[in-house]
C-alpha cells in the first residue's frame, strides 16, 4: 500500500481518536457539573426542608405552650370560681370579745346579718332585733356587725359598743368586732353577702346602717332588707311563722 495513503489514514484515525477523547472529557465534565448541581440542589432542598421543619416545629411548640397556658388559666379560673362559690359557712369573723367564730356555728338556723351603729337614727332597732332573737331563737340567730362606714356613727371601740348594747337594749344575740362593710377594706363576710358570684344573686352592699341580710338554714341568701324595714316587720317574720303563727306582729 502507498505510504502516503497509510500516513493519511493514521492521521484521520488520530483526529477521530482525539475527537472521541475530547467528547468523552466533555461528557465527564458535564457529568461532574450535573453531579455538582444535583448535590447543590439536594443540599438546598434539605436546607429548605429543615427550615420548613423548624418552622412547623416552632409552631407546634407555640401551640403546645399556648394549650398549656390556656389549661393553666382555666384551672386557675376554676379554682377562683370554686373559691368564690364557697359556702357562707366557710367564712369566719371575730366576735366582740376578739374570738374567731366560724359561721358554721350557726348552721341549721336562719341567720339575720345586720350592720349596726350606736349613734344612728335606726339605733333603736336594737330593741326589735333583740325581740326577734328572743321570739324565734329556736330557729333564728341574729348577728350584729358594728361598722363606722356611714357618717362615722359607730365611733366606739368594741368594749364601748358591747357595754352600750347590753346596758341600753339588753342585747344577748351574738355581736361581732367592728368591721368595714363596704369599700376597699370590706370584711370577707360582707364581700360574700354583696357579690352575686358568691351568694348567687345579690350584688348590693349595705346602703346605710341596719341593712339586713337573711339566710336560710343551708346558708343560702334569701333576702336583703333596707334600713327602714323594722326587725319585726312581716317581710322578715313571715319566714319564721310556720311554727308560731300567733306571734305575727299587729300592723294596725
Amino acid at each position: 500500500m502507498n505510504p502516503a495513503i497509510n500516513h493519511h489514514k493514521s492521521f484521520l484515525h488520530s483526529l477521530v481518536y482525539q475527537r472521541i477523547l475530547h467528547n468523552i472529557k466533555a461528557d465527564i465534565k458535564s457529568l461532574n457539573l450535573f453531579d455538582n448541581l444535583l448535590l447543590h440542589f439536594t443540599i438546598e432542598i434539605q436546607f429548605n426542608y429543615n427550615l420548613i421543619m423548624i418552622k412547623h416545629l416552632t409552631k407546634l411548640i407555640l401551640i403546645i405552650t399556648g394549650i398549656g397556658i390556656f389549661t393553666e388559666f382555666n384551672l386557675s379560673c376554676a379554682e377562683g370560681i370554686s373559691d368564690n362559690a364557697k359556702s357562707f359557712y366557710a367564712l369566719s369573723a371575730d366576735n366582740i370579745n376578739g374570738e374567731a367564730i366560724s359561721m358554721n356555728t350557726f348552721k341549721d338556723k336562719k341567720i339575720l346579718v345586720v350592720n349596726v351603729a350606736s349613734q344612728c337614727g335606726y339605733t333603736p332597732q336594737y330593741e326589735g332585733l333583740q325581740n326577734l332573737y328572743e321570739t324565734y331563737g329556736d330557729r333564728l340567730v341574729v348577728l350584729g356587725f358594728p361598722s363606722n362606714d356611714f357618717m362615722w356613727q359607730e365611733p366606739g371601740n368594741n368594749t364601748e359598743i358591747k357595754t352600750f348594747c347590753q346596758r341600753t337594749y339588753g342585747v344577748t344575740f351574738p355581736m361581732f368586732a367592728k368591721i368595714h362593710v363596704k369599700g376597699r377594706k370590706q370584711h370577707p363576710l360582707y364581700t360574700w353577702l354583696s357579690d352575686s358570684t358568691m351568694n348567687g344573686w345579690n350584688h348590693e352592699n349595705p346602703s346605710w346602717n341596719f341593712n339586713k341580710y337573711l339566710l336560710d338554714e343551708k346558708g343560702k341568701l334569701l333576702e336583703r332588707f333596707g334600713s327602714s324595714i323594722e326587725p319585726l316587720d312581716t317581710l322578715i317574720t313571715r319566714h319564721f311563722l310556720s311554727k308560731k303563727p300567733n306571734l305575727l306582729p299587729d300592723k294596725n
